[in-house]
């Protein structure tokens, strides 16, 4: 832990409250919001501190990163910049940067510093390794290398540019993504089609395209409206995809093969390297039935499920599994889970959850060798019998009737009363005979 205090306006939703997860174990992590019984109970839930006025965090912390609404970060900025502490700093995370670095340039006092920064990915980020966020500073303070080295130890990959820069990539990334997702969604609508109808006569494409799609459509709305029209290239990046959905539409409806195939040739000419993009697709497209595939071969056998929202763990014998719903049984009852929403653990990770989740099996096994057997190996071989988690040997004395064998008592804690029977199978099988007490 990090003697450092890092104040999260914002802290109770979104991507502020998932910063807190990012930050807790390192600093000493304090949060505000505007509802404060929901603010205090995610304090306690992250065991982090909530303060109900945002001048207060300012006061209080040396790094302030603030988490709020596109429109309202500019005022929250105006709100606490004043009563920053001396040789403190001030982050956003907005998804625009020419407008907040404008306003931190303009109302924050020279002795604090400010990287205005935006983090290319969304609050159900679970993971920060290889996960992009750009810093757009203006100048370089002692903060910066603070931060930038922070972040790549992270395993973060770090962008710097300019905020003019991000803002026009972002209209790209962002602003002409989710305008023509949104588009082709609403498309939809007004057709009134049935999309879980279609999903019948889908192909893996489509299947990704709607699941991109209703990822973007499922946005907070007013944040998606906020991206577009904060962004200051918006209007231009809408106004030229209308112009290409026109183009596009006149050379159909005019039975204009050339034009479109040029249309389409121009196109495909300007998105780069199509042998990589394929290849990411096929990947993709791989993905998503590889985990079917995986788990129908696994009906019958125990399996552990880790929900990919709430980490919660289910392990239970995989009775069937359908396109969507996976059901487990779980001792006499049948649970129903969704497949979308579930990884599937490995062996090891599903081994290490029952260390942690299931009591012990304590079993204590006496056997009778012949004198001149050789116990380590026998320990060894125990050892590497499934579910087994020690074996060791509590005595070892002389037959007093046949002095040439010795009688053994061997320990065994494990997680399933059969791993007791493959044990005495063991013994038995290199020449021992079990004794009863």
């Amino acid at each position: 832990m990090i003697d450092m205090n890092i104040g999260i306006i914002g802290g109770t939703d979104g991507l502020g409250k998932t910063i807190i997860t990012y930050l807790n174990n390192d600093f000493n992590v304090a949060i505000s919001g505007r509802d404060h019984q929901k603010g205090r109970k995610v304090a306690s839930d992250y065991n982090v501190e909530y303060v109900e006025s945002n001048v207060d965090l300012a006061t209080n912390s040396d790094v302030l990163i603030i988490s709020v609404p596109i429109n309202f970060t500019g005022d929250v900025i105006k709100e606490v910049a004043s009563y920053m502490k001396d040789g403190s700093l001030l982050v956003d995370v907005t998804s625009i940067k020419e407008e907040p670095t404008k306003i931190m340039s303009e109302v924050l006092p020279p002795n604090v510093e400010f990287i205005p920064t935006h983090p290319i990915f969304g609050p159900r980020t679970v993971d920060l390794d290889n996960q992009i966020i750009v810093l757009t500073p203006t100048k370089k303070g002692k903060w910066y290398d603070k931060v930038y080295n922070y972040l790549k130890n992270r395993n973060m990959e770090v962008i710097e540019t300019t905020a003019e820069k991000h803002d026009f990539m972002m209209s790209i990334v962002q602003v002409l993504t989710h305008f023509s997702f949104i588009c082709t969604a609403s498309a939809m609508e007004k057709l009134k089609v049935n999309i879980s109808e279609t999903e019948k006569f889908e192909s893996p494409i489509y299947n990704l395209m709607i699941d991109m799609i209703a990822r973007i459509v499922s946005q907070n709305p007013y944040l998606t409206y906020f991206i577009q029209t904060m962004n200051n290239n918006g209007q231009n990046i809408r106004n030229t995809f209308a112009e290409a959905v026109n183009e596009l539409k006149d050379a159909i409806n005019d039975n204009d093969e050339e034009k479109f195939v040029e249309i389409a040739n121009r196109a495909t000419e300007n998105m780069g390297d199509i042998k990589a993009a394929l290849g990411r697709s096929d990947k993709a497209i791989k993905s998503l039935n590889e985990e079917f595939v995986l788990l129908n071969n696994l009906i019958g056998c125990e399996v552990g499920l880790k929900n990919i929202y709430s980490d919660k763990v289910h392990v239970g014998i995989l009775e069937t599994i359908t396109k969507d719903t996976i059901v487990l049984r779980i001792g006499n009852k049948l649970e129903n889970v969704k497949l979308s929403n579930m990884e599937v653990l490995s062996h090891e990770e599903l081994y290490e959850w029952m260390l942690m989740n299931y009591d012990y099996l304590e079993q204590v096994i006496t056997c009778k060798f012949n004198s001149d057997v050789n116990l380590d190996v026998i320990l060894e071989i125990i050892n590497n019998v499934e579910n087994i988690i020690s074996i060791s040997i509590t005595d070892c004395s002389e037959d007093l009737e046949l002095k040439e064998d010795i009688i053994v008592t061997f320990k065994i804690i494990t997680l399933y009363s059969e791993a007791i029977v493959k044990v005495e199978n063991i013994l038995t099988g290199i020449g021992g005979s079990i004794v009863k007490i």
